[in-house]
């Protein structure tokens, strides 16, 4: 399994509008995607434009090309992508440890 973390910034007064978006596209599209395992969106509280989008996928390529490449990335990036301010920073990580 790893973790995709995307990185997003967007105006501090859409911030609210962009987590209804973001919710509501996860559950359309990112959920549906096989080799989704799950995810995690978190408002920063000292930045109010910038939010954090973690999802567990099975495999890397379940994420670069099972969604990425599919009509649903359309889709979904159509929902959020209005309100970025620049492009999200994505990076793909191996859990090392947890608890």
């Amino acid at each position: 399994m790893i973790v995709e973390i995307a990185d997003f910034k967007v105006r501090p007064e859409q911030r609210a509008a962009f987590l209804q978006a973001i919710t509501g596209a996860a559950t359309a599209y990112l959920a549906k995607s096989e080799g989704y395992r799950g995810h995690r969106i978190l408002a920063c509280q000292e930045a109010p434009g910038r939010v954090v989008l973690t999802v567990e996928w099975a495999t890397l390529e379940a994420h670069t090309v099972g969604f990425r490449q599919s009509p649903a990335f359309t889709e979904w990036r159509a929902m959020i992508g209005p309100f970025f301010m620049e492009p999200p920073h994505v990076e793909h990580f191996d859990i090392a440890a947890a608890s």
